[in-house]
This record gives structure tokens, C-alpha cells and sequence, in this order.
């Protein structure tokens, strides 16, 4: 009897110790299992970390206290560009809280020198550099200081390049021939340096407020009914010598946006853009 009874003993025990084992290999199988869902999850959460932020856009702006340009660097600055300006004058006389937003460098824009300190970390420029004069003196700030500009862009790997330039007015352009020969000599070099990021706007007669010291006058006054008037009358510009007369004035705010948004925006075609294509271009919300 005894005998039997610790038989029955030993078998239990036995069966019980089998359970257990059964029991302990099936909890770390599940353990095992657990850390295997969990670990995706952390690889994931690791691929997050320290991702770097988007690369900021550094513009310059040649002339940037002129009529053209402090519109120019304002337009920028709403876009939430870093903004610098290159000039003779170096810092703006303008008296708006904007300008103090702006780096200013003081340069002679016909030595190459002068761009070297300004071009660091420039991803793109835009020139409003232009004036007149005499025809040399036309020829060398609308056509030699720009060449300079956009040589000194080119060696500095700067990726676009938006020149102000202007409309042909026909007739004109006999009259003023240094304006005009120094502004396509510039566009051609700009096509040649940039035949990707080169971007030439050519308007007409600009108006918009011109701010001279603390006052500011209304050039929109004359131009913006001339601009309703001659936009019509696109078809007249074809008359030889006098049709060009005819452009129509563009806004300075629209060619401020255009140009903005042609250096920015690395979808903007390269090329001429002519007065219809900045009232085109100003309507149309950039991306």
C-alpha cells in the first residue's frame, strides 16, 4: 500500500514539474514575442530625432535703398527671407522700422572686390542697379557694374540671378543709347552665366510711392490710370519707333513680387520677362 501510495506521489510531482516547465518556457516566449512588436516602434522614434531644418534663403539685393530695391527688400522680408543690401550709400536713409531688418554693406558696385564680404552664403541676388547721365557713364552703371555683379555671383556659385532691366520705348532708346546698350549688355551676360537662374524683367515706367527723406510721393497718381488706359493697347506697340511709347506702366509692388518670387522660386522659368508678363505674374499667388 505504501508502496502504491508513493507512486502516485512521484507522478504527481513529476506532472507538476512538467506544467511548470511548460508554463516557464511559454512566459519567455511571450516575453520574447512582447519585445519583438516593441521594437519597430523604437527604431521608428529614433528615425525622428534630429532631423535638420529646412536650408534658409539668403537674398541680396543690389541697391537695395533705391525706389525699386526698398520694395524689393520689403517684399523679401514679408516672404521670410534673410535679407542683404549692397550700394554705394551702404544703410538706407529710409525711415520705415522694416529697414533695420535688413544687412546693409557699403560697396563700390564696380570693383568686384566689393561683393565678396556681401555674396557669403547667398543663395540668390536680384540688381536694381541702373541710372543716368552722360552714355559712358550710362553704359558703366547700367551695363559694367552689373556684369561685375553677376561675375562675382557666378564665381560665388549663386544659384539665380534676377536683373531689373527695361522695355524697349522705341525712339528712345536712340536718345538715352549708354541706358540701353549697358542694360542689354548686362542681359547678355546674365544669359550667359545664368542660362538656368537668369531671370531679366523688363518693365516699363515704374510707379508706386517714392519715399525722398521723410516724405513720400504718390507716383500711382499718374501711373496707375495710364497702366488701365495703355494695357489695351498692346497691339499699337508694334508701330515702329513711336509704338513703344505706348507700354504700359507696371506697379512697383508687382515687379517687387515677381522679382522675389523668380529669385526664390527654382520653378521660375529663366529668361526675358516683359511688362505683360510681370502684371501676369504678380496675380498669381507664388507656392
Amino acid at each position: 500500500m505504501r508502496t502504491l501510495v508513493s507512486r502516485l506521489i512521484h507522478s504527481t510531482t513529476s506532472v507538476s514539474r512538467l506544467n511548470a516547465m511548460a508554463m516557464s518556457k511559454s512566459v519567455r516566449n511571450l516575453s520574447t514575442d512582447s519585445n519583438k512588436v516593441d521594437e519597430p516602434f523604437k527604431v521608428e522614434e529614433a528615425e525622428t530625432v534630429n532631423v535638420p531644418p529646412p536650408p534658409t534663403e539668403r537674398l541680396l539685393v543690389l541697391g537695395g535703398n533705391g525706389f525699386v530695391g526698398s520694395h524689393i527688400c520689403r517684399e523679401a522680408l514679408d516672404r521670410g527671407l534673410t535679407v542683404a543690401s549692397l550700394s554705394r550709400s551702404g544703410k538706407s536713409s529710409l525711415h520705415d522700422s522694416w529697414a533695420n531688418n535688413i544687412a546693409w554693406y557699403k560697396g563700390n558696385i564696380l570693383s568686384t572686390d566689393s561683393f565678396k564680404e556681401a555674396l557669403n552664403g547667398v543663395t540668390a541676388v536680384i540688381s536694381c542697379v541702373g541710372g543716368f547721365g552722360s552714355n559712358s557713364y550710362m553704359y558703366k552703371i547700367n551695363g559694367t557694374a552689373n556684369i561685375n555683379a553677376i561675375r562675382a555671383a557666378a564665381e560665388q556659385g549663386v544659384k539665380r540671378f534676377v536683373y531689373i532691366s527695361a522695355a524697349d520705348f522705341g525712339v528712345v532708346n536712340y536718345l538715352l543709347q549708354g541706358y540701353y546698350e549697358g542694360k542689354r549688355a548686362a542681359e547678355t551676360e546674365l544669359l550667359t552665366r545664368f542660362p538656368y537662374g537668369g531671370i531679366i524683367l523688363r518693365p516699363g515706367f515704374i510707379y508706386g510711392t517714392r519715399s525722398v527723406g521723410s516724405a513720400k510721393i504718390p507716383l500711382g497718381l499718374i501711373g496707375s490710370p495710364l497702366e488701365m488706359v495703355l494695357q489695351h493697347a498692346k497691339p499699337l506697340n508694334q508701330v515702329p519707333l513711336v509704338g513703344p511709347l505706348l507700354t504700359p506702366p507696371v506697379d512697383v509692388t508687382a515687379v517687387a513680387k515677381v522679382a522675389v518670387r523668380a529669385a526664390t522660386d527654382p520653378v521660375f522659368p529663366p529668361g526675358i520677362v516683359d511688362v505683360y508678363g510681370i502684371q501676369r505674374y504678380s496675380q498669381h499667388k507664388s507656392k
